[in-house]
C-alpha cells in the first residue's frame, strides 16, 4: 500500500515539473524572441526565421531609440508616476485598513459595506474626467498618482492580514499610552513586510504597464510615461504600413534596418526595469499569495 502511495506521488510529481516546463517555455520564448529580433539583421527578419536567437548583429534599433529625448523623459516620469503611485497606495491603504480592525470602532460596519459596493459599482470614465477636471489635475503628475491609490479589495486583504496580528500587542501599547497612529506605524507595519513588499510589487508593475490613463488626462508630451512613448513606436507610427515619412523610411534603408528592430528594441528596453525589480521582491510572493487566506 505504502508503494502504490509513493509511485503516485512520484507520478503527480513528474506531471507538476512537466506542465511547470511547459508553462516555462510558454512563458519565455516570446520574451527571448523579442530580444532576438531587436538584434538580428534585416534579412532575417524579412524572412522570418529568427526564434530565441538573434541571426546577425544589429543594434541600430537601440541606437535609434536612445537619440529620442522624449525617452529619457519618459523613464523619469514612469519612475515617478511608479514611486509616487506605490508610496500613496500602501500609506492610504493602510490607514484605511487599521481602523476596520479595532472592535469597537463605531463606522467600522458602514465603512466595510461602502468598501464592498465601490468593488461592484464604478463611476465611469466620464465622470472620473470631469471630476479630474473639476479638481484641476488634469495634465498634472498627481493625475498619475493619486487616482486609484485606495482600492476597496486591497484594504480588505490589508484588513484581513492586520486582524492576524496579536490583538495583546496593541492592547499593550494603548496602556503605554500609544494613539493609533504610533500603534499602526510602530507596530503593524514593520509586521507587515511582506504585505507591504507584494502590493510594493504590484503597484509598481501595474502603474509602470499602465498607458490608458495617460492617454486620456495628459495633453502635455514632455508629461507622457514610457508606455505611451512604447505606444508610438508600437502603434501610431506604423512602418510597415508605410505610413513612416520619407525621411524615416530613407534612415532605415541607409542603416539597413528594420522596422521591427526599433519596435523590439523599445519593447526591451521598456522591461528592463521591472526585470530588475522583480528578483529582489520574489521571496514575498509565497506570502502575498496566502494573504488572502489569512483569518479575517
Amino acid at each position: 500500500m505504502v508503494g502504490k502511495e509513493s509511485l503516485g506521488s512520484r507520478i503527480f510529481d513528474l506531471l507538476n515539473i512537466l506542465m511547470m516546463l511547459l508553462l516555462c517555455v510558454t512563458m519565455l520564448y516570446p520574451f527571448l524572441n523579442v530580444i532576438a529580433v531587436s538584434l538580428s539583421n534585416n534579412e532575417h527578419i524579412l524572412r522570418g526565421d529568427i526564434t530565441i536567437f538573434p541571426k546577425g548583429f544589429n543594434i541600430s534599433g537601440y541606437s535609434y531609440i536612445f537619440k529620442d529625448p522624449f525617452l529619457y523623459s519618459g523613464y523619469f516620469h514612469s519612475i515617478i508616476y511608479a514611486a509616487g503611485f506605490t508610496f500613496f497606495m500602501l500609506i492610504f491603504t493602510s490607514l484605511m485598513a487599521y481602523p476596520l480592525t479595532i472592535t469597537d470602532f463605531m463606522a467600522k460596519k458602514f465603512l466595510s459595506v461602502f468598501l464592498v459596493i465601490t468593488m461592484f459599482f464604478s463611476g465611469g470614465l466620464i465622470p472620473s474626467y470631469l471630476l479630474a477636471r473639476s479638481l484641476h489635475l488634469l495634465d498634472t503628475y498627481w493625475i498619475m498618482i493619486i487616482p486609484g491609490c485606495v482600492s476597496a479589495f486591497n484594504v480588505l486583504l490589508f484588513r484581513s492580514f492586520y486582524q492576524s496580528i496579536p490583538i495583546d500587542l496593541r492592547e499593550s501599547a494603548v496602556i503605554d499610552g500609544a494613539n493609533d497612529v504610533q500603534i499602526l506605524f510602530k507596530i503593524y507595519l514593520p509586521l507587515s513586510k511582506p504585505l507591504l513588499a507584494t502590493f510594493a510589487l504590484f503597484g509598481i508593475v501595474g502603474s509602470w504597464n499602465g498607458w490608458f490613463e495617460a492617454l486620456i488626462y495628459l495633453s502635455n508630451e514632455n508629461k507622457y510615461p514610457l508606455q505611451l512613448i512604447l505606444r508610438k513606436y508600437l502603434f501610431v507610427i506604423s512602418f510597415d504600413s508605410g505610413t513612416g515619412t520619407a525621411a524615416m523610411q530613407a534612415m532605415l534603408s541607409q542603416m539597413k534596418m528594420n522596422p521591427k528592430n526599433i519596435q523590439m528594441a523599445i519593447v526591451v528596453i521598456a522591461m528592463f526595469p521591472i526585470m530588475l525589480i522583480y528578483p529582489f521582491l520574489q521571496k514575498y510572493f509565497v506570502k502575498g499569495v496566502m494573504i488572502g487566506a489569512v483569518k479575517g
